[in-house]
């Protein structure tokens, strides 16, 4: 950030006793906390970003931008794509094998560390103050840290203490902030990935197309995303299956030619998603993206839903930090909570009835979309973001009927 931004976060500070009072202050520097941060910094609040690694930093992720995470984007942000794909190749557990195609490119494929990166920037340019290497070990809303009932404190690991009218907890699936607030999580999965580096050759095999596999573990799904001269190859299913879902990322690997290729990272990470009554807030602070559990059930896509639950957070926060007393604070964190239910709370509902579907019926969900083109075409504009299973769900009878009559199969 430069020095002329950061002067200018800095006087838009209130005081309290003597000490500096964000309007917002915001947890985290993933895409869900990069944004909750640019939104309020571009309405013209103070707004400290913290972050406890140093960026770039790796994040266990396939790295898919679908259409709903290009439209939540922050205005002019280019994306670093490393590849487009017009096509997917769908498997069931390495057999029956069937790629289709698109002309329209149906969505896009980015390096972490990189993409990140960029929407802190952002961030800064909208005049957000961005902290790295910094931990936070607790907030705190009453006690003696707290001078007034306006006011959080956030309590950093240095002993520090870092004040605000509002806060936002993105700091991940093992998020502090999410345990302050009392979030409850419904379902846990693993996730194991490998960056492996792969020959001119090889990389071109893979150039605009990616490869779903229908896993042998209940709920579980495996993928290969070409980004480059590296392929990002990983599995995910339900937490327990940690051996079986060892043996899947093993085997898939072997299966696709690549076990000979030495991978340049190696890592895994837990999902978590939220229970239908879990809060999104306590108080002055708000949750977003993976602290609030907020991710896909079925397909476990979290970028999109880290990029819309955070500039919702952003925007409340900001509402938040202007309110005069308990009340109007509860008042617009449960619209927050409103506006997070009605829109990607329904999505998450259709989602889990469809990871329900697919654990008992993989054949089934394997033949519509390897074979049946309604199906792919849904899944298409799903991806471009024409549409969401959501919408498709609230405004197709059929959708419905199909989909109940699925439940009771």
């Amino acid at each position: 950030m430069s020095s002329e931004n950061a002067e200018q976060g800095a006087g838009r500070e209130a005081e309290s006793g003597g000490e500096k009072v964000w309007d917002v202050v915001v947890v985290g520097a993933g895409p869900a906390g990069a944004s909750a941060a640019y939104a309020a910094a571009v309405a013209g609040r103070s707004v400290l970003l913290l972050e406890k690694a140093e960026l770039p930093r790796y994040k266990t992720c396939g790295g898919g931008i679908i259409g709903p995470s290009r439209d939540a984007l922050p205005p002019g942000f280019e994306l670093p794509l490393r590849d487009r794909v017009h096509a997917v190749t769908f498997s069931l557990d390495g057999r029956l094998a069937r790629t289709r195609r698109s002309r329209n490119m149906l969505f896009g494929l980015i390096n972490r560390p990189e993409f990140d990166q960029r929407l802190v920037r952002s961030a800064e340019d909208a005049g957000a103050v961005v902290r790295t290497g910094v931990t936070v070990s607790r907030v705190e809303q009453h006690g003696p840290a707290v001078p007034d009932r306006r006011t959080v404190a956030v309590m950093l690991g240095d002993g520090d203490v870092a004040l605000a009218r509002a806060v936002v907890g993105a700091d991940g699936s093992a998020s502090r902030i999410g345990a302050h607030v009392g979030v409850k999580m419904a379902q846990v999965d693993l996730g194991l990935e490998a960056e492996i580096p792969v020959p001119k050759t090889v990389a071109e095999d893979w150039a605009g197309r990616v490869l779903i596999d229908w896993g042998p573990l209940p709920g579980s799904y495996g993928w290969v995303f070409p980004k480059g001269d590296t392929l990002t190859v990983g599995v995910i299913s339900a937490r327990g299956q940690g051996a079986g879902t060892k043996r899947y990322l093993d085997d898939f690997i072997g299966r696709l030619g690549l076990a000979g290729f030495e991978p340049s990272v190696s890592s895994g990470h837990l999902t978590r998603c939220r229970a239908d009554d879990s809060p999104l807030s306590r108080g002055r602070v708000l949750v977003c993206g993976d602290a609030a559990g907020l991710l896909e059930p079925w397909t476990r896509e979290g970028i999109s839903y880290a990029l819309r639950s955070g500039r919702l957070a952003g925007e409340w926060a900001v509402r938040i930090a202007e309110a005069h007393d308990a009340v109007d604070a509860r008042r617009q964190a449960l619209n927050y909570a409103f506006a997070i239910k009605a829109g990607l709370g329904v999505e998450m509902g259709v989602g889990r009835r469809m990871l329900k579907l697919f654990e008992r019926r993989p054949g089934l969900v394997h033949a519509a979309m390897a074979s049946f083109r309604p199906a792919w075409h849904v899944f298409a504009e799903i991806t471009r973001g024409q549409t969401t299973l959501a919408e498709l769900v609230r405004g197709s009878g059929l959708a419905r009927r199909t989909l109940g009559a699925l439940d009771r199969s």
